[in-house]
């Protein structure tokens, strides 16, 4: 695209001001005469990455970000054995090139906290990918955990659960409807470590957690059996009604949504079980039975 520009400059041939910058090609010519005055305009612009991996355009690396522990800001050194012409290196270069790279990856971790925090990175991003969790919550979840690693509350723990405790924070601060239970299974950890090393971080750092809403627990239990929408809304309906009535402080979500599924499901004539809701939910069947007592009696009242 070109763009005119307002310069000083005039062209060497005609000595016409007109200068016109094409940002394709990036040069310099004349908008009377069409004499190219220069073949390598800096462009003065904002920097900008480009993500096609077809294009050779990119003049910047890859954003920064919180998932690395260097927050992608450090340089690598290229582990093709080639010069800048393309030329392969002699054997006494590649010798010299191999040390080089020792040193620089080993100048990327200086001290244990560098070693610690690109552990607990890689842990991260293999939650990540296993939950099927967006970028946003990652990163919320690698901030929490830079500030308990400033606290040093990593000392003495394990880094897993440590990170795993700040992952399931991100997960409530952002409403994603994601329990104890799926993160413990994913990482390979007890439900009870986690829970201590959540109840840490929430208090050394004073994090205010949202209360989780009981009715967004309701799309992930009817997709897991299959469910219709009628029941659904029908479930939602239960459980609006409930909080009007304020019956849901104090209960656990995961079974009030089962809860109130199954009394759904009896009013649509979709034949499912206690058990099934329960192991969907993750609870047990007799949390279902009461809180189905505690719903049920909402409607004699109405």
């Amino acid at each position: 695209m070109a763009q005119q520009l307002s310069k000083k400059q005039s062209c060497p041939r005609c000595g016409k001001t007109k200068l016109i910058t094409d940002e394709e090609t990036a040069e310099l010519f004349c908008g009377k005469c069409g004499f190219v005055i220069t073949d390598r305009v800096e462009n003065s612009g904002p920097e900008r990455t480009f993500s096609d991996s077809t294009t050779n355009k990119s003049r910047t690396g890859d954003r920064a970000s919180l998932t690395r522990h260097d927050q992608g800001l450090s340089t690598i050194i290229n582990p093709i054995n080639k010069d800048s012409s393309g030329n392969p290196l002699s054997t006494s270069m590649k010798s010299s090139i191999k040390r080089l790279r020792i040193w620089d990856s080993r100048s990327r971790t200086k001290d244990s906290t560098d070693r610690n925090l690109q552990l607990a990175l890689g842990e991260l991003l293999k939650m990540k990918e296993k939950l099927s969790l967006s970028d946003p919550i990652v990163e919320k979840a690698a901030y929490i955990y830079r500030k308990a690693l400033e606290k040093k509350l990593v000392r003495g723990r394990s880094v897993s659960a440590l990170i795993a405790a700040t992952l399931y924070a991100a997960c409530r601060e952002s409403g994603t409807p994601r329990t104890l239970n799926d993160i413990s299974s994913t990482i390979n950890i007890t439900r009870k470590n986690l829970a201590i090393c959540y109840r840490l971080i929430v208090k050394e750092l004073d994090l205010k957690m949202p209360v989780v809403d009981s009715i967004q627990c309701i799309a992930r239990i009817a997709s897991q059996i299959g469910l219709s929408e009628k029941t659904k809304r029908n479930a939602m309906k239960i459980l609006k009604k409930a909080e009007q009535n304020q019956a849901v402080s104090g209960k656990d979500p995961m079974g009030l949504a089962a809860s109130a599924l199954y009394l759904a499901s009896i009013e649509t004539d979709e034949h499912t079980t206690q058990k099934t809701l329960a192991m969907a939910a993750g609870v047990t069947e007799v949390t279902i039975r009461n809180r189905c007592k505690s719903l049920k009696s909402l409607d004699s009242l109405s």
